[in-house]
Parts: structure tokens; sequence; C-alpha cells
């Protein structure tokens, strides 16, 4: 199984690709396959069944998955894109940013 540099519920900044610019929150993060899901970026058009019959079907947006090699985390204090470092907090090993160093 990879380690991937994100999270669940970071937040993140594409970096290449159609959506280059968008920042989002991780909604799921899928190491084996190194991919994540970002809320807004990547939004394709699926074609939906009604199962229960009661249930609307026709063609619903949704978020796909893309590599996760594609996004960085934000910094909210410098507002771009970092790679995170990682600093000792007592026993503690903490993310921070590697251009500033506040803790992300």
């Amino acid at each position: 199984m990879k380690k991937l540099h994100v999270r669940r519920d970071d937040t993140v900044i594409i970096v290449s690709g159609d959506d280059k610019g968008t920042i989002g929150k991780v909604l799921q993060v899928s190491p084996k396959e190194g991919k994540i899901i970002v809320e807004g970026a990547n939004i394709v058009k699926k074609h939906v069944r009604p199962r229960p019959p009661k249930e609307n079907g026709g063609i619903v947006e949704a978020e796909a998955a893309f590599y996760a090699c594609k996004a960085q985390l934000y910094c909210s204090k410098c507002k771009k894109g970092t790679r995170p470092a990682y600093k000792m907090d007592g026993d503690k090993k903490v993310r921070v940013c590697a251009k500033c160093g506040a803790e992300i």
C-alpha cells in the first residue's frame, strides 16, 4: 500500500489538468490506487437508473477520482500550494508548510 501526502478533510489546490487552480476539500482517499476525490473538482456526468421505482433517474453530475500527484496541500497563510514538511511537536509529528512554516 502506498502512502499519500494528502488525507481526508485536507484543503488542496489542483496543479495540473482542466481544473488547474481549483481549491477544495478532499472527500475521499484511495491509497491503493493513488487517487483522491476533491469537492468541486473533476466533475463528470453520470447516467443513473431509478433503482427503487419511486426514485428519479437521469443524468447526475458527480466528482470523479484523479491522481493525488496532481494536487498539493494548500497553505492558508501564504495562499499557495506547498509540499508538506514535518516537524516534531513534543512527541507528535506535525505537518507544516515548507515555505512559511505554518502548521497545516
